[in-house]
C-alpha cells in the first residue's frame, strides 16, 4: 500500500455577526481539510490549523512542500512519516505553520489506519473512555452584546445540559503591552478591567455554584495585570485561568501560576508540539495542558503531549477550534487517555461542525459526547456542504 495523493479542501463559513476575543476579530469560520489517498482508493481525512493567517498559506505548505515527501510512501508508517516531514523542513521551520500543516496530514494518516484496522481511533490510540464530558466555549465580545446578553448566552448553555462554560476576558488595550494596540479594530467592543470583572461576576451569579466557569484572556495581559485580575477572580471559583499572559512568556505564566490560586491552562499557541509543552510543564507554568491536535503535531504528537502531562499528573484539556474533523480528532484523543479533562465545544454548532459530516458528534442533555465504534475518525463528509462552503474555486 502506498500514498497516491495528498490534497486539501479549504472551506469558510461567514458568521452572521462578527465576534471578538481579547485580540482578534472573527468574521468567518474557516477550515482546511486534508485528504490522504492510497493506491487502494482509501482516503484518510484530517484538518490543519490555519490560525493567524489565510488558509492558502497552510495549503501551500501541504501541497507545495510536504506532499512530495509522502507520495509513494507507506501510509502505515506514521511515526517515520512524521519525522520525515519534520526533519526535511527542520532548518527553515520548527513549529508554527509547518507543524500545523503536518498536523492535518498526520490526522488523515491516523484516520487511514483506523479504517484499515476497522477500529475507532479512541480505541486504537488507547481506549480509555467512550463518553467525553464537554464544556461550552463562548462569551465572546460583540457589538450590542452587554452583560445581560452574555448572561443569557451562558444560561442557554446550562439549559442544554453543559456543566461547564467558558467566557472571554482581556479586551483592554489600555494594558501595557496589549496586543490589541496593534490591531486595526482597536477600540471596538473594548472594556475596562473593572467591566471584565463585572462580566465574570454576573456570569457566576447567573449559572450558580454548581457549574464550572473558565475564563480565557488569550494571552492579552502582562504579568502584573494577570496576577491582579486572577486574585480578584478567585472568589468566583474559576475552574481555570486560560492563557493569562503572552505564550512566549513562560516565566511569566509560571509566576501567575505561583501567585494565583486558580489553575492556569494553556497554551494552545505553543505550536512546537511536545518541545513547547515540555518546557511549560517543567516550569510549572500550566496545570491544564492545552494542545490543539490540528496545530501542534496531529494525533502522533498529541498522544505524546498527553502522556507527558500524565507523567506530571496534569490533566489534558485540548484547545478545539475548527470543523467537525478537528473536533472528532480531539475527541478521539480525549477518549484514549486517562488524564483527559473536558472537550471544548461551540454551541450551537456552526454549519462546518453540525452539517459538514453525516455523523455529527453531539453533546447530549448531560453535557457528554458519546464516541462511536465507526472506524478511524468515524466521520464522512457531506459533499453538498463541502461544495457550498469551498473557497478555492
Amino acid at each position: 500500500m502506498r500514498i497516491r495523493d495528498v490534497r486539501t479542501l479549504p472551506l469558510e463559513y461567514p458568521l452572521p455577526q462578527p465576534v471578538f476575543d481579547a485580540n482578534y476579530l472573527m468574521a468567518t469560520k474557516p477550515a482546511l481539510l486534508v485528504e490522504v489517498e492510497t493506491d487502494d482508493g482509501i482516503i484518510g481525512l484530517g484538518e490543519a490549523a490555519h490560525f493567524g493567517g489565510p488558509l492558502r498559506s497552510t495549503q501551500a505548505v501541504i501541497e507545495g512542500e510536504l506532499r512530495e515527501h509522502l507520495v509513494g510512501e507507506d501510509p502505515r508508517e506514521i511515526e517515520r512519516l512524521w519525522e520525515r516531514m519534520h526533519q526535511r523542513a527542520y532548518k527553515h521551520a520548527r513549529g508554527g505553520l509547518l507543524i500545523a500543516a503536518m498536523s492535518g496530514i498526520d490526522i488523515a494518516l491516523w484516520d487511514l489506519r483506523g479504517k484499515m484496522s476497522g477500529m475507532p481511533l479512541w480505541r486504537l490510540l488507547g481506549g480509555y473512555r467512550r463518553h467525553v464530558p464537554a464544556y461550552a466555549t463562548g462569551g465572546f465580545y460583540a457589538e450590542g452584546k452587554g452583560v445581560r446578553e452574555l448572561c443569557d448566552e451562558m444560561r442557554t448553555y446550562c439549559r442544554h445540559g453543559f456543566r461547564a462554560v467558558k467566557m472571554k476576558v482581556g479586551r483592554n488595550s489600555d494594558i501595557e503591552g496589549s496586543p490589541l494596540r496593534a490591531m486595526a479594530h482597536r477600540g471596538i467592543c473594548e472594556v475596562s478591567l473593572a467591566e471584565d470583572l463585572e462580566r465574570a461576576r454576573a456570569v457566576r451569579e447567573t449559572i450558580g455554584p454548581g457549574i464550572r466557569l473558565m475564563i480565557d484572556a488569550n494571552g492579552a495581559w502582562d504579568v502584573p495585570t494577570a496576577v491582579k485580575m486572577g486574585r480578584a477572580l478567585e472568589p468566583l471559583d474559576i475552574y481555570w485561568f486560560e492563557e493569562p499572559v503572552c505564550p512566549d512568556d513562560l516565566a511569566g505564566s509560571a509566576e501567575v501560576a505561583a501567585k494565583v490560586a486558580i489553575p492556569v491552562a494553556g497554551y494552545e499557541t505553543c505550536s512546537y508540539g511536545r518541545v513547547s509543552f515540555r518546557d511549560y510543564i517543567a516550569a510549572r507554568a500550566v496545570h491544564f495542558v492545552q494542545p490543539d491536535v490540528a496545530w501542534s503535531g496531529g494525533l502522533t504528537e498529541g498522544l505524546k503531549i498527553a502522556h507527558l502531562a500524565q507523567a506530571w499528573n496534569l490533566p489534558l484539556a485540548p484547545h478545539i477550534h475548527g470543523s467537525a474533523v478537528a473536533v472528532a480528532a480531539a475527541l478521539h484523543l480525549l477518549g484514549a487517555v486517562p488524564n483527559a479533562s473536558l472537550a471544548e465545544m461551540v454551541f450551537p454548532a456552526h454549519p462546518l461542525m453540525a452539517d459538514l459530516t453525516r455523523e455529527p458528534l453531539l453533546v447530549d442533555a448531560t453535557g457528554q459526547i458519546e464516541l462511536s465504534d465507526r472506524p478511524g475518525l468515524g466521520v464522512e463528509l457531506d459533499s453538498r456542504v463541502v461544495a457550498k462552503y469551498r473557497v478555492d474555486r
